[in-house]
């Protein structure tokens, strides 16, 4: 505390008066600052907590359902040790750390239980469907031949997947030549004109998201093939599938458009160029990589579906490469209809389809990922090599600019010596 006086009035009495104190200067704390921790970072203490509250877990768990809880059951165990692990968990985390990072640290342990749970389900299923199907897709005759001479009772050497691999691959491909062009349009009209019609559209198409397959399926039969009198054939199937994939595309492909940055928009535009060439060279390539997941949501969609197939292209056993004629089967149709077989080796097959339809969306997903590349802003190796040899072009143009003023000057009539007019 001190006091101050005032000059001007010597009779006045003193103002007391506060002054702030730092605490380094005071030399009442650390004059170094508190060092700040990481709580991304994962620590030799985090690890040990964990092991050891799992291992508690399992063993009170074990105890109680050998001692006190009359309860039975693989799931039921899982569940309780599960629960009391979170609770040893924040017990071994509460000697050392706040109420901040136990919370940290218990969101971090669900969100990479759970992520841990979808992985370990995700290889159960894949796993599963190779184990079962290795029998069939380990023949060289399952990728080569089709099952018109093969019968339920024929060994596994005979016949193969080739007729249902080449229908799924012409069902697809004529489905996204139609919903790739007809989504991305749409989702430019949805992100670029902003309308009450757009909205509408909208709002159809976030409903159509949720479409069941079979709805889609009993259109097209009643329409394509009632209606019109026509025969089921994989064209069918395919206008069956882009039904169901268009909303998921549209909808995709929106949200990615409207994720460009508008000061993009705003410097082509104040270029001078139109808007629809704003969207041609800076919009749909900025999004490009998005755009293409948006196409890989639909077409993973599209590929596994049984219901439209079922309805719109019929079953056979043959060959058929003619969309527009006779039936075609898919690989999803054949992997439901050899399933049901009491037969072990259509079983077999079956299972196979199954492995060869995972092989061959891994195969879309993977060209896909490659034609897509990499995001706005992210050149590879060879774009980056490309991009330093223009602007190395353009500094020397520049200088040569900058050296003689006059080149500009005598380049243009040079350049028309052949008597055009300048």
């Amino acid at each position: 505390m001190t006091t101050i006086h005032d000059t001007a009035r010597p009779d006045a009495p003193a103002t007391p008066t506060r002054r702030t104190s730092l605490p380094a200067r005071s030399g009442g704390h650390d004059a170094h600052p508190e060092q700040q921790r990481t709580l991304t970072r994962v620590r030799r203490e985090d690890i040990l907590r964990i092991v050891g509250a799992a291992v508690a877990a399992v063993g009170a768990t074990a105890w109680l359902f050998t001692q006190v809880l009359p309860i039975e059951g693989g799931l039921p165990f899982v569940l309780i040790a599960y629960g009391l692990f979170l609770l040893f968990f924040v017990v071994l985390i509460s000697f050392d750390d706040d109420r901040v990072t136990i919370t940290d640290r218990v969101w971090a342990v669900v969100i990479h239980s759970a992520a841990l749970v979808l992985l370990l389900a995700l290889a159960v299923v894949v796993v599963f469907t190779l184990v079962r199907g290795s029998d069939a897709f380990l023949q060289l005759n399952f990728w080569t031949q089709d099952l018109s001479l093969a019968g339920p009772l024929d060994p596994l050497t005979t016949g193969g997947m080739l007729h249902a691999a080449l229908g799924t691959l012409i069902m697809i491909a004529f489905a996204l030549a139609i919903a790739i062009p007809l989504g991305l349009l749409t989702a430019v009209f949805l992100a670029e004109f902003p309308s009450p019609f757009s909205r509408v559209v909208r709002t159809v198409c976030e409903a159509m998201t949720a479409l069941p397959s079979i709805i889609c399926g009993l259109f097209i039969y009643a329409t394509y093939i009632l209606t019109f009198g026509l025969d089921k054939s994989g064209f069918a199937a395919s206008l069956a599938i882009t039904i169901m994939i268009l909303p998921i595309i549209v909808r995709s492909a929106d949200v990615v458009l409207r994720l460009v940055p508008q000061t993009l928009k705003e410097a082509s535009l104040a270029t001078g160029a139109s808007q629809w060439r704003t969207i041609w060279h800076v919009v749909l390539p900025t999004s490009k990589s998005g755009l293409m997941t948006a196409i890989i949501l639909g077409t993973a969609r599209g590929i596994g579906e049984t219901s439209p197939v079922l309805l719109t292209a019929g079953y056979t056993t043959f060959i058929n490469l003619n969309p527009f004629s006779g039936p075609m089967v898919s690989l999803p149709f054949a992997t439901f209809t050899l399933v049901k077989s009491p037969e072990a080796s259509q079983i077999a097959r079956g299972f196979g389809a199954a492995a060869v339809l995972m092989v061959l969306v891994f195969a879309l997903f993977l060209l896909a990922r490659i034609l897509g590349g990499k995001g706005a802003g992210q050149l590879s190796p060879r774009g980056l090599a490309q991009a330093r040899a223009a602007s190395a072009r353009d500094a020397a143009r520049f200088a040569r600019r900058s050296a003689d003023p006059t080149v500009d000057a005598t380049a243009a009539p040079a350049a028309r010596s052949d008597g055009a007019p300048s």
